[in-house]
């Protein structure tokens, strides 16, 4: 054997390399599902909420990429505006508007919800994307406690106010961005607003749960009239969401932990593709009602099955929105 062929058997060679391999070949592994059917999106009019950066962006970024014309839904318009122009340019779609929308108001829904109608008369797509996680107790601007508030309350309002067009535009989707941690919430009928005690993490599990709980709901009430609407779990995702959580703010974390992100977390992109594959899959135009995770249909939690945690979080959230004489 040649000099060469010795060297690359010594172990400090290639016990290396086969790491890089296998940590590469693990990396390519959770990334997950890709959403790669060819759809053309010509001539349908899709809202995406929360979509300055992360999932949303990319999940614009995409449907751009298949003719839709999208209106960018967030609350920072300067950062709507850069991406708005970087997904124009990048995709030569010049069909990407965007609106401000701050789900901590109530108002701001409403007058969202204006300005798109006087612009659109359909939407066949509506995404739920926003949402925030693990903060300290802070209220919305009508008094929610702002996971709940956000997360929940806001895209309940948004998507009731939203449903006569949806309806207008049979077949239609709503596509709820859900999560995991929704096994490990619980409705608190005694103390929905978190006023009594407060965890950051239990807050973002129960409103995560209000996400689910709300999709199935609202299944119900819809069915048969060509919309549908269903739920996902994006995975665990390097995005900034994730990264404002208290133990990952630090400096120090931040800086040792981005190997670990490489290896073991979902890219943005890879983290919009199963909200894609609920929005765009043709073989998903009459499912409604159910939860996704990696483009595929998977279990929910048993809090999550309650039907009658639904309807009271349902008729609470009509009665906090000011809803309660809207039908769906």
């Amino acid at each position: 054997m040649s000099k060469f062929g010795d060297y690359l058997l010594r172990p400090e060679v290639y016990l290396p390399i086969g790491t890089i391999i296998g940590l590469y070949l693990i990396r390519c592994y959770v990334q997950g599902r890709q959403f790669n059917k060819k759809t053309d999106e010509t001539g349908k009019v899709v809202i995406v909420t929360g979509c300055n950066t992360g999932i949303g962006k990319e999940t614009v970024l995409e449907l751009a990429h298949r003719g839709a014309t999208v209106y960018m839904a967030c609350r920072d318009m300067n950062k709507c505006e850069e991406a708005r122009k970087e997904i124009i340019e990048a995709t030569d779609n010049h069909n990407i508007f965007s609106l401000q929308l701050d789900l901590s108001s109530m108002e701001s829904i409403r007058n969202f919800v204006t300005r798109f109608k006087s612009k659109e008369t359909k939407l066949h797509i509506l995404i739920n994307n926003a949402g925030v996680m693990d903060i300290p107790r802070l209220v919305t601007k009508d008094g929610f406690e702002m996971q709940i508030g956000v997360n929940h309350m806001g895209h309940f309002l948004l998507t009731l106010l939203l449903i006569d067009v949806l309806k207008a535009s049979a077949p239609s989707r709503i596509v709820v961005v859900s999560s995991l941690a929704h096994r490990f919430g619980t409705i608190k009928v005694n103390d929905l607003n978190s006023e009594k005690s407060y965890s950051r993490k239990f807050a973002y599990a129960q409103s995560k749960l209000a996400n689910v709980l709300f999709t199935r709901e609202l299944a119900k009430r819809l069915r048969g009239s060509g919309v549908t609407v269903n739920a996902l779990h994006p995975g665990v995702v390097d995005t900034e969401l994730f990264r404002s959580m208290r133990f990952f703010g630090w400096k120090i974390i931040k800086f040792i932990s981005r190997p670990v992100y490489w290896i073991f977390f979902k890219t943005a992109k890879s983290g919009a593709q199963t909200t894609l594959y609920a929005a765009l899959d043709p073989k998903l135009e009459n499912v409604s009602g159910q939860y996704f995770s990696d483009c595929k249909s998977t279990s929910i939690g048993s809090n999550a099955k309650d039907d009658n945690v639904a309807k009271f979080l349902w008729e609470e959230s009509e009665k906090w929105t000011g809803m309660t004489n809207h039908i769906v």
